[in-house]
C-alpha cells in the first residue's frame, strides 16, 4: 500500500551554536532517525546558527532570516520542536519561534482556512532539572494556537536528577522510557500528519 508522502522541520532551540555538542540536537536527531523508519525525510536547523530577529512579523527585515525558515515551514507537513530547559522554561529561541509563528494567524489558504490547520506539531525537550511537562504544555499551547494539531501523546523527554550535571548527550545508551516515548510520539504524529494531508479541516 503506498503511503502519503510526508516530510518534517525540525527546529532545534539550543543556545549552543554548531557544531557544539547539544542533548536538544541529540533528540532531535533520535526524533529524525524515527521518522525515517515511518518513511519521512525531515531537515534538522539550529534557530542559533540563524539570525532570527525578535517580532511578529513574516519578515523583521535588515538581515532577518526567518523568511526562509518560514518557507522551509510552510513546505513541511510536521514541525518538530526541539529545547532544553532553562530556569524551568523553554529556551528563549523556542520562545521566539512561538513569537514569530504569530504572523502566520493572519494567514489563510485558498478556501480561508488558517495556513497551518493541516500541520502537525511535535515538542522535545531535555534537561537537567523537573519542568518537562511545564516545558511541553508551553509549546504545545503555542503550537496549537498558531494552527498545528498535536497528536496523542506527541511529545518526547529527557530531564536529568535534579542538582547535578549529567546531561542527556553524556548518557552511555538512552533510557528505554525515553525512546519509547520518541518512538510514540513520532509515530502518532505520522499517522496523524497522513490524515490531515488526505483529509483536511472543512473550511468555514
Amino acid at each position: 500500500m503506498t503511503q502519503t508522502p510526508i516530510n518534517a522541520l525540525i527546529l532545534v532551540c539550543t543556545l549552543s551554536p554548531s557544531p557544539k555538542a547539544s542533548s536538544s540536537d541529540l533528540l532531535a536527531r533520535q526524533v529524525a532517525a524515527e521518522f525515517k523508519e515511518h518513511q519521512v525525510s525531515s531537515e534538522i536547523l539550529r534557530i542559533v546558527d540563524f539570525n532570527v530577529k525578535p517580532g511578529v512579523l513574516k519578515d523583521m527585515g535588515d538581515g532577518d532570516q526567518w523568511p526562509a525558515i518560514r518557507q522551509k515551514l510552510l513546505s513541511a507537513d510536521i514541525l518538530a520542536l526541539a529545547t532544553p530547559i532553562w530556569v524551568g522554561h523553554p529556551s528563549s529561541l523556542a520562545q521566539r519561534v512561538l513569537e514569530r509563528l504569530d504572523a502566520e494567524l493572519s494567514e489563510t489558504d485558498e478556501k480561508g482556512r488558517p495556513i497551518l490547520f493541516g500541520k502537525v506539531g511535535l515538542v522535545a525537550v531535555v534537561g537537567n532539572e523537573d519542568g518537562a511537562h511545564h516545558v511541553i504544555a508551553d509549546l504545545g499551547q503555542g503550537l496549537a494556537d498558531a494552527g498545528f494539531t498535536l497528536a496523542a501523546q506527541g511529545s518526547t523527554y529527557w530531564v536529568g536528577q535534579a542538582m547535578h550535571t549529567t546531561d542527556y548527550q553524556d548518557l552511555q545508551q538512552t533510557p528505554e522510557v525515553t525512546a519509547n516515548a520518541t518512538g510514540i510520539a513520532t509515530r502518532n504524529s505520522v499517522h496523524l500528519a497522513r490524515l490531515l494531508k488526505a483529509s483536511p479541516y472543512p473550511a468555514g
